[in-house]
């Protein structure tokens, strides 16, 4: 049944060495494996993040990927440390302070990989 599927996310990068050191040395992830098409595989809590090799220009620019987190503000810090750089808004219906958007029950802050994917992180408010 797909409800109990483990999902894996592709992402499309067009350096698969640049973008493998973003995973693991800026966002602290795992590589798990390679496949054949040079697809490298990150473990990201119950599913998977793939990094498929892909010309430039695949990436969207809409969010591709977001990690739900306990303590936002924590995470960003914990990022900044690293090195990640966060995106700021401020529009009619969207503006960051400290990099964080409030939005009704959660609130939110994006970056992008070294590729040029949108990441975010959101956590749920209580």
């Amino acid at each position: 049944m797909l409800t109990e599927s483990t999902i894996t996310t592709m992402l499309p990068v067009t350096d698969s060495a640049r973008a493998g050191h973003f995973y693991t040395d800026s966002l602290g992830l795992t590589q798990t494996g390679r496949g054949e098409d040079g697809t490298l595989y990150f473990a990201a809590g119950a599913g998977a993040i793939g990094l498929r090799p892909m010309p430039a220009g695949a990436q969207s620019e809409n969010t591709a990927l977001s990690f739900e987190v306990g303590d936002l503000p924590a995470e960003v810090r914990a990022l900044e440390d690293r090195g990640v750089r966060f995106q700021d808004f401020e529009t009619d219906g969207l503006k960051t302070v400290g990099h964080i958007a409030e939005l009704g029950n959660e609130r939110a802050a994006w970056f992008n990989d070294s590729e040029g994917n949108v990441l975010c992180l959101h956590e749920v408010l209580s």
